[in-house]
């Protein structure tokens, strides 16, 4: 009898190809397929190194090749690439039979998709998958949303392939409906531009402001991911940190400091411009990223514009120390931020995210993984309806315990003149979010004078709006649209 695919992956780049062999060590038998002929040489490839790969030089050849109902794993660039493809599958596809989008779709598109192929009878699935090359091999972080009917199709060999956390449980789980999925791996990327951004200011500081070289941050990242700031991506920037060129010379400072981004760090920034809530450390990555790629800009601008200089006189061990405490508040409130907009957008696109297991899909296998996500697990696991992380019991101590360091580096970064944007903005947050008042009572009163917007009052009940003559010379007439 032909053996049959259990799932066909189309698109043979690094991480469909490790995918592959990821399920092949798994026990199941996959289907590898290519739309680009000049790719189809990895077709053979994965033939070879898998046990149990059927190679399928059409779409045809991987439908007939399919066990019913079909699964299908497209692994593509995000954009019209995806549209495409499943345009191309639906001649061939029968009722019931599941499309699964593992890329860095956008979940608008995810949305639209889903509902378009679910008129049709078929399902879809849109899956963030984290952890890179090494993660699609070994075991990724998998973040599943879509048609719920499609979950017990691929939960066993998601759930399989995905990575574990340290009691075994897979970092995979269902998320929710159409975009869902999508929109938590977006999530995860902008924790992710926040993460990468404040690791990269404290090395500026401690290079610009202390004078340290990389090998002495080496030493002392490696020693910061034994503290609560155990992750990935402050164990590889340690490694990076000691990597020597051919020369023997640091090749960390041979890079050129300007950097690239593929969307979904902006995607989310303008999602929360969208829902109203101010993800800011996020967005200051995000444009952290943009200012970097202006170089010949900046090369002319650090000849022209003044600033202070020099370096730190004083306890260079203890600021190493409030760099460390700062890093770890900064990194609390991106998360808290990143939480924030999950909570705000569950409101808006109708979903039932639990927060409590996405931080555990984090867990192990993502880029974002670290022991932090444990404490923010607990803190949901307490309190289902917690608002802010900052207001866990935990993090609030923490943040108590990091704010003299906080509120230090940052001053003390804007005497030496080192940028640290995302480390102002993470403090700038804190203090507004825990204002009892703000000055928007002022700026209320601003736009009601130009523009007769309307304003309310602390001493009248919250659903009267008022507008004021401000000069005598306008009129009584208000606007008549109040947006809070």
């Amino acid at each position: 009898m032909e053996q049959k695919g259990d799932i066909a992956i189309v698109g043979l780049a690094v991480m469909g190809q490790n995918l592959i062999l990821n399920m092949d060590d798994h026990g199941y038998t996959v289907v590898a397929y290519n739309r680009d002929d000049e790719f189809a040489v990895n077709i053979d490839k994965c033939v070879k190194k898998g046990k149990r790969v059927i190679g399928a030089h059409t779409i045809e050849e991987m439908i007939a090749a399919l066990k019913t109902p079909r699964k299908i794993f497209i692994m593509v660039q995000a954009g019209k690439a995806i549209d495409q493809i499943i345009e191309q599958l639906l001649p061939h596809c029968s009722p019931g039979d599941c499309i699964i989008d593992g890329g860095n779709s956008h979940f608008t598109d995810t949305i639209r998709r889903a509902r378009y192929l679910e008129e049709k009878g078929l399902l879809y699935v849109g899956t963030g998958v984290s952890g890179g090359e090494e993660g699609a091999r070994k075991g990724p972080s998998m973040m599943p949303g879509g048609s719920p009917k499609a979950w017990p199709l691929v939960k066993e060999l998601f759930q399989a392939i995905s990575a574990k956390t340290p009691d075994g449980t897979p970092c995979c789980e269902w998320v929710g409906d159409n975009g869902a999925g999508h929109y938590v791996k977006m999530a995860h990327n902008a924790i992710e531009y926040g993460d990468m951004q404040i690791i990269c200011e404290a090395y500026q500081l401690m290079k610009q402001g202390l004078g340290l070289a990389p090998d002495a941050m080496h030493e002392i990242f490696a020693a910061w991911n034994k503290t609560e700031l155990e992750s990935y991506l402050i164990e590889i920037t340690a490694d990076i940190l000691a990597f020597k060129d051919d020369d023997g010379l640091p090749l960390v400072d041979k890079i050129l400091d300007k950097a690239g981004q593929k969307g979904t760090g902006k995607w989310f920034s303008v999602n929360s411009l969208d829902l109203g809530i101010p993800v800011t450390l996020i967005s200051e990555a995000v444009y952290a990223r943009c200012l970097s790629a202006l170089k010949d800009e900046r090369m002319l601008a650090s000849k022209k514009l003044t600033g202070p200089g020099g370096m730190f006189t004083g306890d260079k061990k203890t600021f190493v120390e409030d760099i460390r405490q700062a890093l770890l508040a900064s990194k609390l409130v991106s998360y808290a931020q990143g939480f924030m907009l999950m909570r705000e957008a569950q409101k808006e696109y109708g979903w039932k995210l639990k927060f409590g297991d996405i931080a555990m899909l984090w867990r192990s296998g993502c880029i974002i993984r670290s022991v932090f996500l444990d404490k923010i697990k607990a803190a949901f696991d307490k309190n289902a309806d917690l608002s802010n992380l900052l207001l866990d019991d935990y993090f609030r101590n923490l943040i108590d315990r990091c704010q003299p360091s906080w509120r230090k580096v940052v001053s003390q970064a804007v005497m030496l003149g080192v940028a640290l944007p995302a480390f102002s903005s993470a403090l700038t947050f804190y203090d507004g979010y825990r204002s009892e008042q703000l000055p928007a009572n002022l700026l209320q009163a601003q736009r009601d004078y130009f523009g007769a917007h309307t304003y309310k009052r602390i001493d009248k009940p919250r659903d009267q709006v008022f507008h004021t003559n401000w000069t005598g010379r306008g009129g009584d007439v208000a606007s008549g649209s109040y947006t809070v």
